[in-house]
């Protein structure tokens, strides 16, 4: 499903335009990218909960020549599934 999909599937549901559904989309996803660059989380009951995780530096092979490199500190998203996804996606 793309994003094309998501709005087309707010439309069917509420019955709202398709500028209306791509603003909302658009909404969400920007509060969820800003709360993660601020460090916080986003718990949306039922669905899950996304995070900022930090991941430690380490060693990495190139594939292509074999070579040892050094991979930096980051912090990455992370998502953990709320139960009622795990339930509807059994």
């Amino acid at each position: 499903m793309t994003k094309e999909d998501l709005i087309e599937s707010i439309v069917n549901k509420i019955g709202c335009t398709k500028k209306d559904a791509g603003l909302a989309l658009e909404a969400i996803l920007d509060s969820i990218t800003k709360a993660l660059s601020r460090g916080e989380s986003v718990t949306i009951t039922g669905f899950g909960t996304f995070s900022a995780r930090k991941r430690a530096a380490r060693m990495g092979v190139n594939p292509k020549t074999g070579e040892k490199i050094q991979i930096p500190a980051m912090t990455v998203p992370k998502f953990k599934p709320g139960k009622g996804l795990k339930e509807a996606v059994r």
